[in-house]
């Protein structure tokens, strides 16, 4: 039974001294995800494709040092490489003991073509020239494939969190999309099958890996800033998406807004202490799922 003081909000949302580590963590969701953890007294490993973002993320954003926090980059990292994602084992490995936990952010967009023709013919036409295989080849092998082996190079290390900290302590937190849930192909049907592909990934990993007392839930997020909405990044690695850009879509935003990087902090700390939650996609959407057919 907990005594009230035990449910204060920086009690039950406290990752102190907690490790984590976060792939894409220097910019976008990704970056929210460290703040979110480094401000709450994490250890927060972020790595990356380009070591310079990372340096950049940690020089930006690093908490007070009177917070506990901290973001340290670490590789850099390719994640569809198995060698890249060995070598990042055994450098976190001679740092740390074990980790708490994993989010699987790092993603592609891939190629897009919007199917709006009526016209079979056309419709063929457009999809063949557009889209090629190598470009689903790719976007698979990043959202989904990477997902799945940065998953279980980590196996270890999570479940020694857990031996530290209690049983289902450790976790995954994979980043998906609600694009992966809806049947709306938004034009770049190669990243939201991908995304439906991660959606399942995460169910059938947090039902395996409950066995080594690991949890494995996912965020799908609707539109936030980020380089894959944005195309770019500030110097403080920040991206911008104005209202406007968000309501131009095929279908209505009820929120009107893009997602705050306040609101993907909630989500992420929810889920990653929340010890009685495993398997559970939570879209953090602006109420777009509420509006567009899902599966």
């Amino acid at each position: 039974m907990a005594s009230t003081s035990e449910l204060r909000v920086e009690h039950l949302f406290s990752v102190k001294d907690y490790v984590c580590l976060i792939t894409g963590g220097g910019t976008g969701i990704g970056l929210m995800c460290t703040q979110a953890l480094a401000a709450n007294g994490a250890k927060v490993y972020i790595t990356g494709r380009r070591k310079e973002v990372l340096e950049k993320a940690a020089a930006e954003h690093s908490p007070p040092h009177s917070s506990g926090g901290q973001i340290i980059p670490i590789g850099p990292c390719d994640v569809t490489s198995k060698t890249d994602l060995s070598n990042l084992v055994s450098e976190l490995s001679n740092k740390e003991s074990h980790l708490d936990l994993l989010v699987t952010n790092a993603g592609i967009s891939g190629p897009k073509a919007p199917p709006n023709q009526e016209n079979a013919q056309e419709l063929k036409d457009k999809l063949w020239e557009q889209e090629d295989q190598d470009g689903w080849n790719s976007v698979f092998n990043t959202n989904v494939t990477a997902v799945y082996f940065s998953t279980i190079a980590f196996l270890p290390l999570l479940q020694a969190g857990t031996e530290k900290r209690g049983h289902l302590n450790a976790s995954v937190i994979v980043i998906s999309s609600m694009s992966g849930i809806m049947r709306d192909s938004q034009g770049h049907f190669a990243y939201n099958a991908a995304k439906g592909a991660t959606v399942h990934l995460a169910k059938l990993m947090s039902a395996e890996f409950e066995k080594a007392h690991i949890r494995v839930n996912s965020i799908a997020p609707g539109y936030f800033p980020s380089e894959m909405t944005t195309k770019e990044s500030d110097e403080s690695n920040k991206s911008h998406l104005p209202p406007e850009k968000v309501l131009d879509k095929s279908h209505p935003v009820p929120a009107e807004r893009a997602g705050h990087d306040e609101e993907m902090a909630i989500a992420l700390l929810s889920l990653a202490k929340n010890r009685y939650v495993n398997g559970e996609i939570l879209a953090v959407d602006g109420g777009v799922l509420n509006q567009v057919a899902g599966r």
